[in-house]
């Protein structure tokens, strides 16, 4: 299978106004799209649609007119002209954890049927459910790796403006996963983050120890945000409220409703 686990460490540095370090020790799924049914008939921890330890759900990610989170980011890369021409799609990512889900970011490497890559495809969530998608093309590629510059228009997180901008650095992962997303505020660096790891078959041995080593990711994962947010709060970084400049909110999928 082309599908595997990155056993990762993510850093996350905020340089201003206030300095705010910190790491964790994590580890995420990198699926093969076209392996999904074939993933879940041969890793017991591992089903589609349903429940069980671990739970990939199509509408966990972009929802269009098609059922198939493939066919649905094809139909996206074809409203931009791109064609994939029967390549292949691969998702680095969390999946529900005993029912529970958070993605704070999904990546999506999209490949044509040589091989060659086409593009990478973000998928940033926030905490009020919503998604944005940033498409980053082959324009952006060298050595092995997406490097973009984009403004978010987008709330993230109350502690950064929704103008900022964000840095990609994306290297397309292998033997080790090197993925940085940096933000910056008029040209300069203000948070630095970072997701290194090194690759992991995917087998019900690997897995099972990983979920030991590191259980229940995705409630760690809501549960940490909200701690460090606590953190910034106490340290009085200035944060905006999600109704504030609503026009600023651009593009963004499955909109959250304040009524």
């Amino acid at each position: 299978m082309n599908s595997c686990l990155y056993e990762t460490v993510i850093m996350h540095h905020r340089l201003k106004p206030k300095e705010h370090r910190f790491s964790y020790k994590f580890f995420s799924f990198y699926l093969d799209l076209d392996e999904i049914d074939e993933i879940v008939s041969k890793i017991f921890f591992i089903s589609r649609n349903t429940f069980n330890m671990y739970s990939f759900f199509d509408a966990d990610h972009l929802e269009k007119e098609q059922h198939s989170i493939k066919d649905n980011i094809i139909s996206y890369l074809q409203g931009y002209g791109i064609d994939l021409q029967g390549g292949r799609i691969m998702l680095l990512t969390y999946l529900r954890t005993l029912g529970y889900v958070f993605n704070p970011v999904s990546l999506y490497f999209c490949f044509d049927k040589n091989n060659i890559p086409l593009c990478v495809v973000p998928e940033i969530g926030n905490t009020f459910g919503e998604l944005k998608l940033f498409l980053i093309g082959t324009e952006n590629l060298k050595d092995d790796k997406f490097k973009n510059k984009q403004e978010k228009f987008y709330y993230i997180s109350p502690f950064t403006r929704l103008d900022d901008t964000l840095d990609f650095k994306l290297t397309i992962p292998d033997n080790r996963l090197n993925i940085c997303i940096d933000t910056a505020r008029n040209g300069e660096k203000i948070i630095l983050t970072s997701m290194i790891g090194e690759k992991k078959e995917l087998t019900n041995f690997n897995l099972l120890m990983l979920s030991i080593k590191f259980p229940l990711i995705t409630l760690k994962v809501i549960t940490l945000i909200h701690w460090h947010a606590l953190m910034l709060w106490l340290k009085r970084i200035p944060h905006e409220e999600k109704t504030d400049n609503p026009h600023l909110q651009k593009e963004v999928r499955r909109a959250w409703n304040k009524d």
